[in-house]
């Protein structure tokens, strides 16, 4: 019964918790003194041991912070390791825990809790975390595992842990293989480019289904950090790194074409329609705005090494989920570039927010054109809406009042002036809300 284990645990911890609070107790206090001060000194805060709790929270917040992007919040004030006893082995929770280094003997549910806290999925980078433990624990992992198996014992390390790297590979062998028979099914080669003439979302969806599973194959495999020389050989030649993240940007390409779809069309065929795109799977924690942007400016200097050609720059931002709703934008923006112009991060970054503004702004002037209004006012609407967040309806009334329409001509406008309107307001706020929004959408 795994409730008496647990017991059985926590009264064979307790004695011993108790004797090591007993042995040097102001040599303890003073060193937690000075791991607070020096705390503080690091980070501008001003705590005591009298505030513990608010201390140790803060501690947990600063950890969690790494879901800001360094742009926005600076790396100085986040926390990469930490050191600890007992405290943060259980209920603290954060996806981007990844690694556990494990110098203590642990048992039973105090080892699973433990354990638990780096197996949130974060993104490509991370599906699951990693444990390397110092203390060669086998026994009491497996023991803990079946435990807390429930009735599947003999399925327990299955359940619990993933496969030697050799099953993966030769998973992922299968994987590839069935991608090959369904495109060869539709009379198409199994190459990235054939991707786009797959007949009907039927064949789209099945090859989201297919190329998904390869997808989760190799990501499972990019975890692994034992794997040979011959194994890294075997995975290359089964789908080399170029050819993987092409099919990963014609799989973005052919999501986005279907989720558009999902939204949108309340007929669409069942199987198409409960589609899971796992774009999780396609993300990456490397390759974000400041990445792409750093990358960009490198490619225009002469003098760099390493630098990426503009095809290479395509295909990677293509093959990455985290830069969806910006892809095309930055595309464009890439190829506009002259070329042997050196440009720093700093212009690359104001230069793409002026190619954005620019283009944005001619696409509402063909937009004012298209339904007949002034583009300085359609253009003033939507600064009014970013500035305050908030869709005003009779804004909107004031917008189309130039036209002189009756009541019934007016709505039907209004409708069709915000179903082009609204996914441009979406982009431009960049992933925030705009209040009364929704009744458009």
């Amino acid at each position: 019964d795994k409730n008496t284990a647990d017991i059985k645990q926590l009264q064979e911890d307790l004695p011993q918790e108790k004797a090591d609070n007993q042995d040097a107790p102001e040599e303890k206090k003073a060193a937690l003194i000075t791991i607070i001060a020096d705390y503080n000194t690091q980070f501008g805060s001003n705590y005591n041991i009298n505030e513990f709790d608010l201390y140790y929270q803060d501690v947990q917040q600063r950890i969690k912070d790494h879901k800001y992007s360094n742009q926005d919040y600076p790396h100085k004030n986040k926390i990469d390791i930490v050191i600890v006893v007992d405290m943060l082995l259980t209920g603290f929770d954060s996806k981007y825990l990844n690694t556990l280094y494990v110098d203590k003997n642990l048992k039973y549910h105090g080892l699973i809790q433990a354990f638990s806290r780096t197996n949130r999925v974060l993104n490509d980078t991370k599906p699951w975390g990693n444990i390397l433990d110092f203390r060669g624990q086998e026994d009491a992992v497996d023991e803990a595992i079946k435990l807390f198996s429930g009735n599947d014992q003999a399925r327990a390390k299955e359940i619990w842990l993933v496969d030697p790297a050799p099953v993966v590979i030769d998973k992922l062998e299968a994987a590839v293989a069935q991608l090959n028979t369904f495109m060869q099914s539709q009379g198409l080669a199994c190459v990235p480019e054939q991707v786009a003439n797959l007949k009907g979302d039927t064949a789209r969806a099945e090859f989201i289904e297919h190329f998904k599973e390869v997808q989760r194959l190799k990501t499972q495999l990019d975890q692994y950090t034992d794997l040979s020389a011959e194994d890294g050989q075997s995975i290359e030649q089964l789908l080399p790194e170029n050819t993987l993240r092409a099919f990963k940007g014609m799989y973005l390409e052919t999501a986005q074409r279907l989720k558009l779809k999902q939204d949108k069309d309340g007929e669409l065929d069942e199987k198409i329609q409960q589609l899971d795109f796992e774009f999780v799977l396609f993300a990456s924690a490397v390759i974000d705005y400041d990445y792409i942007m750093g990358l960009i400016a490198k490619s225009t200097q002469a003098s760099s090494k390493q630098k990426m050609t503009r095809a290479q720059l395509i295909d990677l931002i293509s093959s990455s989920a985290n830069l969806m709703d910006e892809r095309e934008d930055i595309i464009a923006y890439i190829n506009s570039l002259k070329a042997g112009e050196s440009l720093s991060v700093p212009e690359i970054h104001a230069g793409y927010q002026a190619f954005k503004a620019a283009k944005a702004a001619r696409e509402l002037s063909q937009m004012a054109k298209t339904h007949g209004l002034s583009s300085d006012a359609l253009q003033a609407f939507v600064d009014g809406i970013l500035y305050r967040m908030i869709f005003d309806g009779e804004q909107l009334t004031d917008l189309l009042a130039p036209l002189g329409l009756n009541w019934k001509t007016r709505r039907l406008k209004e409708l069709a002036l915000m179903e082009d309107l609204v996914p441009l307001l979406n982009k431009l706020a960049q992933g925030r809300d705009i209040s009364g929004l929704a009744a458009y959408e």
